[in-house]
């Protein structure tokens, strides 16, 4: 049986890492931190984007990379039309009278042929649809907290390139908490090949 992944943040000030985890456990280690200086940077570990903090009042953190959607859903299905045990979610879908008419002709019918067509979809673009969200990611990361650093630019072509060796050298004079971060995001932006480590001597 799966489970959930437990979201987890990472927290910067200017560019140092000063915390990393799960919500609840950077949450405390930054309430025990002087934050009277500002520049504090709290990124959602798996959209990359900023996070506020201290946390809105009932603010529930994104779901975490590698928690599969439909779990989230079946997590949340409320009882009735369907078969709630599998977490079926009623919701509209527009499509043309040819799409319905080839819908109602397959095994199952319409709503049996979709999922099977998204199931496809899913196994075959699975390596490109994580690059895409990877690149995403650490393009948010690193717009928030590296916009200003030199090579930024050069940094950015190189990820939407899929060029490696280019974005790991264009960052290879970062700041080393910033750099070693936007690698560990950019695992799955490349290929299964791991980022080359530059030294930045």
């Amino acid at each position: 049986m799966n489970t959930l992944t437990v979201a987890t943040c990472t927290a910067f000030l200017g560019h140092r890492r000063v915390a990393s985890g799960p919500y609840a456990e950077v949450d405390q280690a930054l309430r025990a931190l002087d934050l009277s200086a500002g520049s504090l940077l709290v990124f959602d570990d798996a959209s990359g984007a900023l996070v506020d903090h201290p946390w809105p009042a009932g603010y529930a953190p994104p779901q975490a990379a590698g928690a599969p959607p439909d779990e989230a859903e079946a997590a949340t299905a409320t009882q009735g039309v369907g078969r709630p045990r599998l977490g079926v979610v009623a919701r509209e879908v527009t499509l043309l009278p040819r799409h319905w008419a080839w819908l109602a002709q397959q095994r199952g019918g319409a709503s049996a042929a979709l999922r099977r067509l998204v199931e496809e979809a899913r196994r075959s673009q699975g390596d490109q649809e994580a690059q895409r969200l990877a690149k995403e990611r650490v393009y948010r990361c690193m717009s928030a907290i590296g916009g200003g650093l030199p090579g930024f630019e050069e940094a950015s072509r190189a990820l939407f390139a899929q060029d490696a060796k280019a974005f790991a050298h264009r960052t290879a004079h970062w700041p080393a908490d910033v750099r070693n971060h936007l690698a560990w995001l950019a695992r799955d932006a490349f290929s299964a090949t791991p980022l080359p480590a530059i030294s930045a001597d």
